[in-house]
């Protein structure tokens, strides 16, 4: 009985991260680039008090034992990076990444970071920025004498200047950051992503090029949350911890009725 307090316990513990977590996708539904975290979950260790395959009577051998669980244990969050929906915004700053890869910026540090949040401005100088100032890396400048911008699918940056629109000057080109393992890269906010041991090294690519996607110039990538299907895991979590609070309470009865049997 006092076991089965601690379990339930486990599962009340899960189920609350696991709103947390869902809480949180939700909350980002409208977050430009932003990709949702998935839960996942593992059992605890278990408690033999007769293991299969164990001798049995007269040479025989138990076919399944007895394993008792101790609960469950959240393993990680993991993020999901599959492509959110692209929205066009007619802004010719607006840039969105059509497939794998990420801006890389950097920080006022010189530390770099990367994102698939494609609202891109300018900054006093003329420099390409994220809406929070962070240069996107390789920095671009763009000449206050253009009066269009031109962004093509493999990042090729082009104006047109006043005095002559029937010609284009390319000015630079974005390139995009992959990742062997991007479920391993760290959250850090503002639709930053950090570099860890577990992500491996960025692999810099041209757009459309070595696995990285195609850019779409006027368009931004919204989050990859579903709605309807995050509010269904919000109501499965809230069952769930309900039952383990079930659960405790039928256990704590148990304990009170055999703690009145010995007074």
């Amino acid at each position: 009985m006092i076991k089965a307090l601690f379990t339930s316990a486990t599962g009340m513990s899960v189920q609350t991260t696991s709103i947390d977590n869902t809480s949180n996708n939700i909350a980002n539904v409208n977050t430009n680039g932003f990709k949702k975290g998935q839960a996942d979950f593992q059992d605890l260790i278990y408690i033999n008090q007769r293991a299969p395959g164990s001798d049995a009577a007269q040479g025989l051998q138990v076919p399944t034992g007895l394993q008792i669980g101790s609960g469950a244990r959240v393993a990680g969050i993991t993020k999901v990076f599959t492509t959110g929906a692209l929205v066009n915004t007619q802004n010719p700053f607006d840039v969105a990444v059509e497939g794998e890869g990420f801006f890389q910026v950097t920080l006022p540090s010189g530390e770099l970071r990367y994102t698939r949040d494609g609202a891109l401005r300018l900054n006093a100088q003329g420099s390409l920025v994220t809406s929070d100032g962070f240069l996107i890396s390789p920095q671009i400048t763009i000449p206050t004498s253009a009066v269009a911008v031109s962004v093509g699918s493999d990042g090729t940056i082009s104006v047109q200047n006043a005095g002559a629109l029937n010609a284009s000057t390319v000015l630079g080109q974005l390139t995009l950051v992959r990742f062997q393992n991007p479920a391993g890269l760290s959250a850090e906010g503002r639709n930053l992503f950090a570099e860890t041991a577990s992500s491996g090294a960025p692999l810099i690519a041209t757009p459309g090029q070595n696995g990285v996607g195609l850019t779409r110039q006027g368009f931004l990538e919204r989050s990859n949350v579903d709605v309807v299907t995050e509010l269904v895991n919000l109501i499965l979590a809230q069952r769930a911890y309900e039952f383990n609070t079930r659960a405790v309470r039928t256990a704590d009865n148990m304990l009170a009725s055999t703690t009145d049997l010995i007074r």
